[in-house]
């Protein structure tokens, strides 16, 4: 390539530039440059060269022919800033101190993202080299080249008035480029936290993901924002290209409904999100060289845009510009894709290799507008929502009039009714009052007749009882109709202490008028000595074995018959054994007879002395 006075910029293509395989990497210049490796050398039969071995070291070399006649400055660069390592060897006029016993002698400059950014000749994001016009002659220049990634040998003369016109101008196109996307990123940002949808917060995040990785690839964002780490440059547009795919996907999710109107894609993207995220972090602990295998991307990509389009065709018309943004997308990408394939007609220089930033800026101009056609399709459904509401008001009032005018009518209707009913139940309740009236004066009549009533039951069942009772004293009587008068033994013992007691109680032992109840029914205790006395205590009946009221009816049968009645009538009537009878009625006798004078006066109760009569 001959250096003129009119030369403003040349691209070094096809045929000249020639390259040659370093696969053990252990070549040096003064091997290559021997006549030996001239023959090696192979013409390029692209547009643009590329390490088709990721990491293996390749040799180009250019030729340019000087002309010292020229005042002009030249310089070379290189155009793809994500070059690992570039040794460069210009042609010198004196020894190199890095190269001994080299013929011809070479100046080595070494670049490459590898090393500092400062460390650059040109602090600028592409790598330049001066050129050295004073001799006149053609002089080969030699690169050696090593990249981890697919790195496309760009190679470009240009003068410096060329290049700091181009170099203005590319970083103003930069600074539209990633102003477009902080403006509409800022915008959606704004709209996030008015209406907290988070879709927006999704495209915010898409779109700063897409703001780093072009930075990344640019070389931007190694000049301004890590200048002093070349390692972490090396893998560190994974990190947006990852967030790209993740947040693309979720920002399809939540734009287009896929949850509720395509379930099977939905799930779809989220297994892909899952699977995106499992490759990034398995790259990044143990394999990051697979950083390099950027065609991953069309996954996620081609899930985005089948689900745009399906939705679209099932009836939602923002999905439109979804699918023209992707459609977009896709071109730029599926360009990039074909030409790293080596399909070197569709590689159209700087076009071609913006291509993909420029995909980005209108996939973010069409997306802007299917936000904004979702947000005009959501507004007029709110505004639909909201004339059906007024129209449901005004209807809803209407019949509230409607209906509170016949409420009012009912009303009074139902206060007429009311009245007249209330003055119908005055009148009622004056009759009910005079009524309880009456059945009061009745009711106090009939307590008094029920008074005197009770009062003569209870007379006349005193005398029933004094009638039994005389009866059974005075005439002959068996047992069970005595039984009736004292049925058990509690009624025979309040019997026989009312019979013991009925003068007062005294103490037998120290003589205390004073008791209280004691251990055994109607015993009595002292309550002064504490002395307790049974109820049959002292009478007939003490140390009886007999069952009491039988004992009673025993007694009463020897006094009515006045000892005649035989031991066997009474075992025969009492159910008692005869000698039983014998002893206990010999027992009754005696004290009979010990009080004969007492009790010849007797009335019908004279055998109730002879129980107490015993001492």
């Amino acid at each position: 390539m001959p250096i003129t006075s009119d030369l403003e910029q040349h691209i070094f293509t096809y045929g000249e530039i020639q390259y040659l395989e370093d696969p053990t990497g252990a070549l040096t210049i003064s091997q290559v440059s021997s006549p030996a490796y001239n023959a090696l050398f192979k013409d390029n039969t692209s547009s643009t060269p590329q390490n088709q071995r990721l990491g293996q070291a390749y040799w180009y070399r250019i030729r340019i022919k000087h002309d010292p006649a020229v005042s002009k400055h030249f310089i070379l660069e290189y155009f793809d800033q994500t070059i690992d390592e570039i040794t460069a060897y210009l042609p010198a006029g004196a020894p190199s101190p890095d190269v001994a016993d080299t013929t011809p002698f070479f100046r080595v400059l070494r670049l490459g993202d590898q090393y500092r950014f400062n460390q650059r000749p040109f602090l600028h994001k592409n790598f330049e080299l001066n050129l050295d016009n004073n001799k006149a002659g053609e002089q080969v220049y030699y690169f050696r080249v090593r990249s981890n990634q697919i790195a496309d040998v760009i190679i470009v003369l240009r003068s410096v008035n060329k290049f700091v016109g181009y170099a203005l101008n590319e970083y103003f196109s930069f600074g539209l480029f990633y102003g477009m996307i902080l403006i509409f990123s800022f915008y959606n940002l704004i709209m996030f936290l008015a209406v907290r949808q988070r879709q927006y917060l999704y495209y915010v995040l898409y779109n700063l993901s897409v703001a780093l990785y072009e930075m990344c690839t640019d070389g931007i964002a190694y000049q301004y924002l890590w200048p002093h780490a070349p390692a972490w440059n090396q893998y560190a547009f994974a990190f947006p290209l990852c967030g790209m795919s993740i947040f693309a996907l979720l920002f399809t999710r939540k734009l287009l409904y896929v949850k509720s109107r395509a379930p099977l894609l939905n799930k779809i993207i989220l297994g892909v999100i899952m699977a995106r995220i499992a490759f990034f972090l398995v790259a990044l602990i143990w394999a990051r060289t697979w950083f390099n295998y950027k065609f991953i991307e069309m996954i996620p990509l081609t899930i985005a845009c089948y689900t745009g389009v399906y939705v679209w065709l099932r009836g939602y018309r923002p999905a439109r510009f979804f699918v023209l943004a992707y459609s977009f997308l896709f071109v730029g990408f599926m360009l990039k894709f074909f030409i790293m394939l080596g399909y070197e007609w569709l590689n159209f220089g700087v076009i071609s290799y913006y291509s993909l930033s420029f995909c980005f800026i209108f996939e973010m101009f069409f997306l802007s507008f299917a936000i904004g056609d979702k947000v005009r399709l959501l507004k007029k459904r709110k505004e639909k929502a909201q004339r059906q509401i007024i129209s449901q008001m005004t209807e809803n009032a209407r019949l509230k009039d409607t209906l509170n005018r016949q409420l009012e009518s009912q009303v009074k209707e139902r206060t007429r009714e009311l009245m007249e009913k209330s003055a119908l139940i005055a009148e009622q309740n004056d009759e009910l009052q005079q009524a309880n009236q009456l059945l009061q004066e009745q009711a106090g009549e009939i307590s008094r007749m029920n008074a005197l009533l009770e009062q003569d039951n209870r007379q006349l069942q005193t005398n029933v009882e004094k009638v039994s009772r005389a009866r059974v004293l005075s005439a002959p009587v068996d047992f069970e109709e005595f039984s009736r008068i004292y049925p058990d033994k509690e009624s025979c013992f309040r019997f026989l202490s009312e019979l013991k007691w009925s003068q007062g109680y005294a103490c037998r032992k120290c003589g205390h008028g004073h008791y209280f109840s004691g251990h055994i029914v109607y015993s009595r205790r002292c309550a002064k000595c504490g002395y307790e006395e049974s109820v049959t205590a002292n009478t007939i009946l003490q140390n009886t074995r007999i069952d009491i009221n039988k004992a009673f009816y025993m007694i009463f049968l020897v006094y009515s018959t006045k000892g005649k009645i035989s031991s066997h009538k009474l075992s025969e009537i009492l159910g008692i054994r005869q000698s039983t009878c014998w002893s206990y009625s010999n027992r009754i006798k005696k004290v009979m007879e010990d009080r004969k004078k007492t009790l010849q006066h007797s009335d019908e109760k004279g055998w109730s002395k002879l129980v107490i009569a015993y001492d």
